[in-house]
């Protein structure tokens, strides 16, 4: 049921956090406004970067450490890195200023006034200590299957991905959770010796369960990406997507692509997301030969970074552009070639489009896989991107209708779910749940 103010009654405080790209950011922006229109004050606590896309939306903004730097490709080629990206991420980027980010949300939770509920994304670690030292109630987030490291539903391993190929043997899931809970155990130390400091006890492991509020988490995703799984936490909700993708509440096309994509047939994109994109290497170059090779027209989405701009000449049917929202742009596209970042393949679940997935870490061979369960996709590895081999598998996947027909159905999946509206209503349940008689 949803939460209606009455006369007199003020709205929720709502403090929302994480730490990361606008991958992680966007699906609290979606929140946010909703908790806005039904009469709450969210509060974004959020790297100071995101400041001047979160101020015009007429949201409040506590910004938290550690900032980012989106010109600094190279902590992003290491987060990135297959081997050692995501403990470089933890090691070099947010355990050395857990202590500010701590500082930074108790603040946000506190002042001017209390907050009466946080939302806290996974990267954020310091968010379940603030909400233990402060005793306010908490729901945590998830974007992808992958964060639960089910047994039952064993994720790719970006470091071991033959292990992919053995999941479903007997007692293979266990043994993939124990084997990254021991290669991951010295990991939180900051985060154990933190809680230390402030008179805590050690606390459950914040790799994998502390992260996970014990009073509600949202999976902020689509049922066509993952189901519940009997390992999963007790209170966890799956949504449905959240989606927002503008650009400080512009969600407009730029100009030249509107008329690029007015001109002809659908074009195959081309894109790396809010992240791997600042680690392209050559993508884009090879990309441009790709769609040369097959004679489709095509869009770059290159970024801010001019370094992913192709240096040879690129004929009038291949558009380049640094941005545009995927919601306005992959509806009209034939086919679209990504990283596999949730994002992404959620609005390209949401447009009914079929994808070739090139992965890089984390989450997205994960969710590459699923994609290609799902048969909506086809995943090709960054080692074998290269021109021929991409337009082979491209025109493959254009000329087989099942893909496309695969997508669709996806499509009319994810519009049967309201994402927003459910992590918007569970989040008043749990405050109606927790408030003082």
């Amino acid at each position: 049921m949803q939460y209606i103010l009455v006369t007199g009654e003020r709205g929720l405080r709502i403090v929302l956090s994480n730490i990361g790209t606008f991958g992680d950011i966007n699906p609290l922006i979606a929140v946010a406004l909703e908790l806005k229109r039904r009469g709450h004050v969210p509060v974004m606590a959020l790297p100071n970067v995101y400041r001047p896309k979160i101020e015009p939306l007429g949201l409040e903004f506590r910004a938290l450490r550690p900032d980012i730097d989106p010109s600094n490709t190279k902590l992003v080629e290491m987060i990135y890195d297959v081997k050692k990206g995501t403990e470089t991420g933890l090691r070099e980027f947010l355990f050395p200023v857990l202590r500010q980010t701590y500082d930074d949300l108790l603040d946000a939770a506190t002042r001017p006034m209390r907050a009466d509920l946080l939302l806290l994304g996974e990267l954020n670690y310091a968010g379940p200590i603030v909400a233990e030292v402060t005793g306010i109630a908490w729901a945590s987030y998830v974007l992808a299957p992958f964060s639960f490291f089910s047994a039952f539903d064993p994720p790719v391993l970006p470091p071991y991905p033959k292990l992919a190929r053995a999941d479903k043997a007997p007692g293979m899931g266990r043994a993939m959770r124990r084997l990254a809970r021991f290669v991951t155990r010295n990991w939180p130390e900051p985060v154990y010796n933190l809680r230390r400091e402030l008179g805590l006890p050690r606390g459950k492991n914040p790799i994998f369960d502390a992260k996970h509020s014990p009073h509600l988490v949202l999976a902020l995703f689509s049922r066509a990406l993952g189901t519940e799984q009997k390992d999963w936490p007790e209170k966890t909700l799956i949504t449905g997507f959240c989606f927002y993708d503008a650009d400080a509440g512009n969600a407009s096309l730029p100009a030249g692509l509107e008329r690029f994509l007015a001109m002809g047939e659908p074009p195959v994109v081309f894109t790396l997301g809010s992240a791997a994109v600042l680690a392209a290497g050559d993508f884009y170059e090879q990309s441009a030969l790709a769609a040369k090779r097959l004679g489709v027209r095509a869009v770059l989405l290159i970024g801010a970074d001019a370094r992913n701009r192709p240096r040879q000449e690129l004929p009038a049917t291949i558009c380049v552009e640094e941005y545009a929202p995927y919601s306005g742009l992959f509806p009209r596209a034939s086919l679209v070639v990504h990283q596999g970042g949730v994002g992404t393949t959620a609005q390209c679940l949401r447009a009914g489009r079929p994808m070739l997935i090139m992965p890089y870490s984390h989450d997205q061979p994960d969710n590459a896989r699923r994609m290609k369960r799902l048969g909506t996709a086809r995943v090709i590895q960054r080692s074998q991107y290269k021109p021929w081999r991409t337009a082979r598998r491209v025109r493959k996947m254009l000329a087989d209708p099942g893909y496309a027909q695969q997508a669709r159905l996806a499509a009319e999946e994810v519009a049967r779910e309201d994402g927003v509206k459910a992590a918007c209503d569970a989040l008043e349940r749990l405050h109606a749940q927790v408030r003082p008689a």
